[in-house]
């Protein structure tokens, strides 16, 4: 086994091959499950989790292989079957969660954000931003900020993503949300992505991006050309992406972080950081990259950082640093 990762074609081919997976929902599982969460109600939704959870920590072989590599970055050699066990219950709260916060039951959580002040600036000034987060945590509180006293006012987040492969349960949450509720979504992959996404940052929305997978190809993702650059993650170099940042570069906007953790029961904390200002035009080539490259890299080190802190968090069950043989 190498101590990094492929180069070229091969090594954005096989870190992409999430995007083709085939989607393992199953429809009346979820239907079930969504009629459980509405009914009953989430103490005793949530005790059909635990089942569900133990099922795919045991006849799940290829996601549990990745999970365990990634608790030994995280939390180091001790990590164990319970470790497995407590990410994939998490995992699993914050999709039952989805529903309650699509539904608009924000009676049930308690959401506590920080750092809105920044993105605050840039909604009320219309300009629009990039708000980049990762597999961490779930996105649905992150949304859901909109309906706290802490939210940015007037904030509208648009959420762009690679919608094929997670079509059914896709379908089955925007059925049960409430329309006021139910996430924009700019479809990756689509020709008139591009502009839609500039119309909707040039009338002061947000775009959110989970940056930390890789698409097989710029023309797949709608996105500005990017590079897949090798950086050290969790104690070994892994693949991503510059293409989000090269985006905000060429629409010239400020790029925050974003991250809606789980604590645990009904908690989650929401987070927002200042990444990077792309804002002012950089005529000089080399500087440009220079500041594409750091901001990149300010990106991973806050990832790392996070999934040190809430190892439970990081729900990327894929082969994120090639390690399987070909």
């Amino acid at each position: 086994m190498s101590g990094s990762p492929p180069e070229g074609g091969e090594a954005r081919s096989r870190q992409a091959d999430w995007a083709r997976a085939p989607e393992r929902s199953n429809m009346l599982a979820l239907r079930i499950i969504c009629w459980i969460a509405l009914k009953c109600g989430r103490p005793v939704a949530r005790l059909v989790l635990h089942p569900i959870s133990l099922y795919f920590l045991l006849f799940s072989p290829t996601p549990r292989r990745n999970i365990k590599r990634y608790l030994f970055r995280a939390i180091g050699p001790t990590a164990g079957w319970g470790d497995g066990y407590r990410l994939l219950h998490a995992f699993a709260s914050t999709v039952l969660d989805r529903i309650y916060l699509l539904r608009g039951r924000m009676d049930l959580f308690d959401l506590r954000v920080s750092g809105q002040e920044a993105v605050e600036a840039e909604v009320k000034a219309g300009r629009g931003a990039f708000m980049l987060g990762a597999h961490i945590g779930s996105f649905e509180a992150l949304g859901a900020t909109r309906q706290t006293e802490e939210a940015p006012a007037g904030m509208r987040l648009a959420m762009l993503m690679f919608q094929d492969n997670a079509q059914q349960i896709s379908a089955l949450l925007n059925a049960i949300s409430l329309p006021e509720l139910r996430p924009h979504v700019i479809a990756l992959g689509r020709p008139h992505a591009m502009l839609e996404l500039r119309d909707w940052l040039d009338a002061g929305g947000l775009a959110g991006l989970l940056a930390d997978r890789t698409l097989a190809g710029p023309e797949e993702a709608g996105q500005q050309r990017g590079s897949s650059v090798a950086l050290p993650f969790l104690g070994k170099p892994a693949l991503f992406n510059d293409g989000p940042f090269r985006l905000a570069a060429l629409l010239r906007r400020k790029v925050f972080f974003m991250a809606g953790l789980y604590v645990g029961g009904a908690r989650y904390d929401v987070l927002f950081e200042p990444l990077a200002d792309f804002s002012e035009r950089v005529g000089d080539p080399a500087e440009r990259e220079r500041r594409i490259r750091a901001a990149l890299e300010s990106y991973v080190a806050r990832l790392e950082a996070l999934c040190r802190a809430y190892p439970h968090n990081w729900f990327n069950f894929h082969d994120f640093w090639l390690e399987d043989s070909d």
